[in-house]
């Protein structure tokens, strides 16, 4: 029988000619015989390989989630257990929203069937979004599909209403969020940046078909920039550069085809701020090179001008993404500083 690993094939004996006059001949001596080949067998290699080993997963793989989301809810047994498992596999593992959003959105069309779970599914996802930095985006993107594909519509209103609701009680409280302890700030930044992506992402579709963006975000983050910058603190005023980078180019289209100069306002104001406010160093050079961004078309190329390498002189960008550096006596400094480059030798040379 057969112990799982193939035994090595016996040398096979080589074949007797059939008997003939050359079998008369006396044998030779032994001295002058040819010596007889020697067969040699290889080793058997013995394997520790077993069939009976567990299944190889890569790491951040989880096997127990993928089989229980194949099975739908049935091994949990209630929704927020089920919902925060998926919210926090896809921070885990974002690259799976296209793969598995659609089972995900099934499933809850056969379980939030009330008013309450809507609610219920609304504040998770919220939360998340709000108190996780990188999953502002995805959390846009999830609210965006699910806006489209719950097919539960109650009285109280459907996922996008109560996800409106549900940002408008936090943009209330917004000008004492702006000027409340650090934690609350911290917390009223992360709002701003979702608010921010669920402009970009949510997407509103007209009777004909048309797509549009919610203008309701529009006006709200329009507050919210007057907010932070009515409290330059040094925090607030990097949640509005965030945003601006983030949202600036389409804000100021939406507002250009309304005829509105609502932008040219929001300059003017970081340009006050540049020169009065008591804001650190790091965070006025910030709010210049925003403006500089936005003078550049928030750093579009059309497809019709000539290419040219960027530098410090024709790009505004440049200096955008540099590191700060700090001096032995604790002054920081950048790339865009004109002694930077002397600095920054005469170290090397010193080592």
């Amino acid at each position: 029988m057969s112990d799982g690993f193939d035994r090595a094939p016996e040398p096979t004996r080589p074949q007797r000619a059939p008997p003939s006059s050359q079998d008369n001949i006396p044998p030779q001596n032994s001295e002058s015989a040819m010596a007889k080949p020697q067969v040699v067998v290889a080793p058997v290699l013995m394997s520790k390989l077993s069939a009976n080993a567990p299944e190889f997963y890569p790491s951040g793989y989880s096997s127990n989630y993928t089989d229980s989301y194949e099975d739908g809810c049935e091994d949990y047994p209630t929704l927020p257990e089920y919902v925060q498992d998926f919210l926090n596999h896809l921070t885990e593992q974002p690259g799976s929203f296209e793969t598995e959003i659609e089972q995900f959105a099934e499933t809850l069309n056969g379980w939030v069937t009330t008013d309450d779970a809507l609610q219920e599914l609304v504040e998770l996802i919220y939360q998340q979004a709000t108190s996780i930095p990188n999953f502002s985006y995805m959390g846009a993107r999830l609210c965006n599909y699910l806006s489209h594909h719950l097919t539960i519509s109650p009285q109280s209103g459907n996922f996008r209403q109560l996800l409106l609701q549900r940002c408008r009680t936090e943009y209330e409280v917004k000008d004492q969020a702006a000027k409340g302890d650090e934690v609350t700030r911290k917390r009223f930044h992360a709002f701003v940046l979702f608010l921010g992506e669920l402009y970009l992402n949510l997407e509103i579709k007209g009777t004909n078909g048309q797509v549009t963006r919610a203008d309701i975000l529009q006006v709200g983050l329009r507050e919210l920039l007057n907010a932070l910058f009515s409290n330059p603190m040094d925090d607030n005023l990097i949640c509005a550069v965030k945003l601006l980078k983030l949202t600036g180019s389409v804000l100021e289209d939406a507002w250009k085809e309304k005829g509105k100069n609502d932008m040219e306002e929001i300059i003017q104001r970081i340009e006050n701020v540049v020169l009065d406010a008591n804001c650190s160093r790091d965070v006025k050079q910030m709010l210049l090179k925003l403006v500089e961004l936005r003078s550049s078309n928030w750093g579009r190329v059309h497809a019709t001008s000539t290419y040219r390498e960027a530098t410090p002189e024709n790009d505004p960008n440049y200096f955008m993404n540099e590191p700060t550096f700090y001096t032995s006596d604790g002054v920081p400094f950048t790339a865009a500083d004109p002694d930077t480059w002397m600095i920054l030798m005469m170290r090397w040379t010193q080592r």
